[in-house]
């Protein structure tokens, strides 16, 4: 029998730390960002209540949202990471379940506030702040692969909402989601993300540890406690940029589906989200793979967002008669869906001191949540002005498309724009 010397080193315990942030993200993402769109329907099945009222609600849950997660660093501090966690994943159940009990509008909102405050705690802010002690060099791919969950929390809560919803009905099928996630949540809490590098004897990247700290820093990062964050250009075109890429985002994906079934067919236009959903996953993991540590970040996400525009640019000139051309359009712009999500933490990685990040990352994720809530509702007036219930790709769509196109030319020069003070 082979022996193994006593002092045998770990295996790196960030590979695990990955893991279970990717299954956070499943819970996060497929409860508190894919799930409102269907209780929005479900509610209003039950209640009747006018379409205006619970579609407040949706906003509200964005809003509040993006109000604790800009708190979530200082929530991490008081709390601990794992405590915060679980608590929000606690609050996000109760929050579902409110969406599904609500007698009153009134309880709808406070179900709204619930849910909104707790998916957060297991958003995009949440996984940077759980992979980020684990790696350094590495934490594009490890970021990559978290993140991955969010797009997969798409592919299997949304059609899984739908049908425990008609089995089931809403109410059941909240209790049985809301218990099976405050379990499983709570386990990698005490597992997984209790432990830090330091308390297992092991350094960020799985490095020898006490071998010298690399870093991806630029040399004229400097801190920028308080107020001075706010007047620093780097942050302010990374948050615009963030938020003007999720906004047009959000406000294309909210309508694609509608836009897509007059020419596709509800099947294969449910179809064609699922391939942008997988276009999102193999853009961020082809991103992750092959941009070099050294790279200007910035003009990575550029890159991505011109792709996004020009899908959006092929779905304007597109008639429902020319379905490559939809599908090409799909596919491009899918590629750059989950890098709008990865990569700014993976800026502001680089842009600022490492005292500063976890700050810089909730702000920007809080600013783009709170910009694109109303993403929906903007982009839907476009098409509304447009050609009202006429919908139809190459038909009373051109506002809208050019709308998208604008704001992701907007996004593009922010980030631009903060490239020239980062030189």
């Amino acid at each position: 029998m082979p022996a193994f010397p006593l002092d045998a080193p770990r295996p790196f315990f960030g590979t695990w730390v990955v893991r279970a942030a990717f299954v956070m993200a499943v819970f996060g993402w497929g409860v508190g960002f894919y799930g409102p769109p269907i209780f929005l329907h479900a509610v209003m099945q039950r209640t009747a209540w006018p379409l205006f009222l619970v579609s407040s609600a949706v906003t509200v849950h964005f809003l509040f949202g993006a109000i604790v997660v800009a708190n979530l660093p200082r929530l991490y501090r008081r709390f601990g990471l794992p405590t915060a966690t679980t608590a929000g994943a606690i609050a996000t159940a109760l929050g579902v379940m409110g969406w599904a009990f609500a007698a009153e509008p009134w309880q709808l909102f406070l179900a709204a506030l619930c849910s909104g405050g707790g998916w957060v705690m297991m958003g995009a802010a949440a996984i940077n702040a759980i992979v980020a002690p684990w790696y350094v060099h590495a934490r594009p791919m490890a970021l990559a692969k978290a993140y991955n969950g969010a797009s997969i929390g798409g592919v299997i809560f949304s059609p899984l909402w739908v049908f425990l919803i008609a089995k089931t009905g809403f109410q059941m099928a909240s209790l049985l989601v809301s218990g099976v996630m405050v379990v499983a949540v709570a386990i990698l809490a005490r597992w997984a993300f209790v432990k830090t590098p330091a308390l297992l004897g092991q350094a960020p990247d799985g490095d020898e540890v006490g071998a010298p700290l690399r870093t991806v820093t630029l040399p004229h990062a400097r801190l920028l406690p308080g107020k001075k964050l706010w007047t620093n250009r780097r942050f302010l075109t990374l948050a615009g940029g963030m938020a003007a890429g999720l906004f047009a985002q959000i406000g294309l994906l909210a309508h694609m589906f509608s836009l897509l079934v007059p020419a596709l067919g509800a099947q294969s236009a449910g179809l064609t989200m699922g391939l942008a959903t997988a276009c999102a996953i193999a853009g961020r993991s082809v991103v992750a793979w092959t941009m070099p540590v050294t790279a200007d970040r910035r003009l990575v996400i550029c890159a991505g967002y011109a792709v996004q525009l020009l899908g959006s640019l092929l779905l304007l000139a597109a008639n429902e008669s020319q379905i490559g051309l939809i599908l090409l359009g799909v596919v491009l712009f899918g590629a750059g869906i989950g890098n709008a999500t990865s990569l700014p933490p993976l800026i502001a990685q680089v842009e600022f001191v490492k005292e500063d990040v976890s700050r810089v990352v909730a702000l920007i994720v809080a600013m783009g949540q709170a910009t694109y809530a109303f993403a929906p509702m903007a982009f839907g007036l476009l098409l509304a002005v447009s050609g009202g219930q006429d919908l139809h790709l190459g038909q009373n769509t051109t506002l809208f498309f050019m709308g998208v196109a604008l704001v992701q030319l907007l996004a593009i020069t922010l980030f631009l724009l903060g490239r020239r003070s980062s030189s």
